[in-house]
């Protein structure tokens, strides 16, 4: 399958399945949109009648260059992957990741929160050590012979319950020892109670980190607020500042929220880089279509405009010296993922599950509280197994209305809860997020394109 599309001045042709990117003039773009559906005789005719400098020999000379990179598998390579999505899911995955729900409680009030407001639709609580000391036991029980595991202090706001997660580091260093194990650590925060611990702590035992603010202030203040209504930039910006720079500006990501109420977002992205921060994302909002922060389908055009304007802006700013990276952006064409991740994506529910206060397990912290998605517990193991058959067979070519879809092995078919909140199947697709995926990836492309020529 062939993409073709112009960004920035480039002509750019992707073929999905190989995975090849092509620049090409003009005449060669518009030679590679007829190869398939007309001969070599009316292509030819079709050229030559719009471009007046183009011989004959030249279009067939440009056929030919096609036919050579269609036989050397850089451009229409056959899709052979169906396959091996199944087959891949089918077998005894192993869990290397889990998100910890430390805390189902938050200190402040954000009116877009998918949790609702850290309760996850029930009642607030905290993780106890001995709750958490088994959701790592149980992660190195299942975790066959991988060495190197995962885990997410998350909430609600993990800071609420600080003790339990220093706790929770310390006796997994105790057992990677034991077991020949290693744990990578990553905490979400809203910055609220960071202090000197929580720096100091985190700077040597994260290897990530994760910031929630929205960019500018007005923008930030509207939703993300205490439970008496007031915003919590001021309070927060000064401590992430400082937390980023004796983190030696690394490992770490500002991580946005974007709504209907600022589809400029790029501006809130680059008052972020303003400020110093280099490790920027900026997440679309997913709620009911009914709340006045839902994205309508008239801010698409303006949010596709937004991704070009940041990409090129990325561009401006590396040649200037002062690049900054945008998540979405990241993309190897090099060395990327191998092609069973790039076809089964996360892992939820499988190689990746969300752990409750309580011990229950669910497929990610998005599915939390929805009882019919309740796999286990961290005692008895996963029994429900019907759910997570589910999510084994969750991939790029579960979904019918991605067979066509030139993003799909870009995108492994999407996020599963997504598509369940969007069309009640976690095999459904949220129509919306697809068109925003397809345009962040077209400007993924052409800014390594770009990268490309800058060196």
């Amino acid at each position: 399958m062939v993409h073709q599309y112009k960004l920035n001045g480039y002509n750019i042709v992707l073929d999905t399945c190989s995975g090849s990117v092509h620049t090409v003039d003009e005449v060669a773009y518009d030679i590679i949109a007829l190869y398939k559906e007309k001969d070599a005789d009316a292509i030819t005719e079709e050229i030559t009648a719009k471009y007046s400098d183009v011989t004959r020999q030249d279009v067939f000379d440009c056929i030919e260059d096609i036919k050579t990179l269609e036989k050397m598998g850089k451009l229409y390579t056959p899709d052979t992957y169906e396959g091996m999505a199944f087959d891949f899911k089918n077998r005894n995955t192993v869990i290397k990741a889990l998100c910890l729900h430390v805390a189902h409680t938050c200190n402040l009030n954000c009116n877009y929160c998918f949790a609702s407001q850290g309760k996850y639709h029930g009642e607030r609580a905290l993780m106890s050590f001995e709750v958490g000391k088994r959701a790592l036991d149980f992660l190195i029980e299942n975790s066959g012979t991988r060495r190197n595991l995962e885990v997410d202090f998350f909430g609600g706001e993990p800071l609420m319950n600080w003790d339990v997660v220093k706790q929770l580091v310390a006796y997994a260093r105790e057992q990677e020892k034991i077991h020949n194990k290693n744990f990578r650590f990553t905490l979400t925060t809203n910055g609220i109670l960071i202090d000197d611990d929580v720096i100091e702590f985190s700077n040597k035992e994260m290897s990530n980190v994760v910031l929630s603010l929205d960019g500018r202030k007005e923008v930030h203040d509207r939703l993300r607020k205490d439970y008496m209504g007031r915003g919590s930039y001021d309070t927060i910006v000064p401590k992430f500042k400082e937390f980023v720079e004796r983190r030696g500006n690394k490992n770490y990501y500002m991580r946005g929220t974007f709504t209907h109420a600022n589809t400029d977002f790029t501006n809130d992205i680059l008052h972020m880089a303003d400020m110093g921060f280099t490790e920027l994302s900026m997440e679309p909002v997913v709620c009911s279509p009914d709340d006045d922060a839902a994205l309508t389908n008239e801010d698409l055009p303006v949010l596709f405009e937004q991704y070009e304007i940041l990409a090129k802006e990325m561009i401006k700013r590396k040649k200037q010296g002062k690049p900054f990276t945008f998540y979405h952006y990241m993309l190897d064409l090099k060395h990327g993922p191998c092609i069973y991740k790039r076809i089964s994506g996360c892992g939820s529910g499988t190689e990746y599950m969300a752990v409750t206060p309580t011990g229950d397990l669910y497929p990610c912290h998005q599915f939390v509280g929805d009882e019919k998605y309740l796999l286990g517990n961290i005692y008895d193991g996963v029994t429900n197994k019907e759910i997570q058959d589910e999510f084994k067979l969750c991939n790029a070519y579960a979904r019918k209305e991605c067979d066509d879809c030139w993003a799909k092995l870009y995108c492994s078919g999407g996020c599963a809860a997504n598509s369940y909140h969007a069309s009640g199947k976690i095999t459904g697709i949220y129509e919306y997020g697809c068109e925003l995926f397809k345009k962040r990836i077209e400007c993924a492309v052409m800014l390594k394109i770009a990268d490309s020529e800058q060196n």
